[in-house]
């Protein structure tokens, strides 16, 4: 049966299929012109006449020492002025008084309140006392001699 599939094979690639595949000419590639997109600006700038608002907060954790506090204010005509307080971790405490407007631009002073100190580092253990081992040498002991072998010829 093997043999005879094998001539049934043979005998039927000889005969080409009826069918031809049908021609392919595709059109010639002619990239469409450029033209850019017309310019839109995004967003059109609009000239709002200032809002006015006031705010402060602050916060004081004495278990993180986080300790600062703002408050912030603008008046009708775009006037803004505001003030911060820090407390520094060399126990001073940083205020910073602003002003800004359209003239001046932004405007600070800065000043400290207080005395830097810097305490003397302290570490919260004693190292423990240096003992090192008696120095013990081990016992010398020689390899025992064997002699390099000769050869003649």
């Amino acid at each position: 049966t093997l043999v005879a599939a094998a001539l049934a094979a043979t005998a039927l690639a000889d005969n080409p299929s009826p069918y031809e595949p049908a021609p392919y000419k595709p059109a010639p590639y002619k990239p469409a012109p450029y033209k850019p997109a017309p310019y839109k600006p995004h967003s059109e700038y609009k000239d709002e006449a200032p809002q006015p608002f006031a705010y402060q907060y602050g916060v004081k954790d004495g278990y993180s020492g986080a300790d600062f506090d703002k408050k912030e204010e603008q008046d009708a005509y775009g006037n803004l002025q505001g003030e911060y307080r820090v407390a520094l971790p060399d126990g001073r405490t940083q205020i910073v008084t602003y002003n800004a407007n359209h003239e001046n631009g932004f405007v600070a002073d800065v000043r400290y309140e207080g005395e830097a100190s810097y305490p003397e580092y302290k570490p919260d253990y004693k190292p423990s006392p240096y003992k090192p081992a008696p120095y013990k040498p081990a016992p010398y002991k020689p390899a025992p001699y064997q002699p390099a072998p000769s050869y003649e010829a």
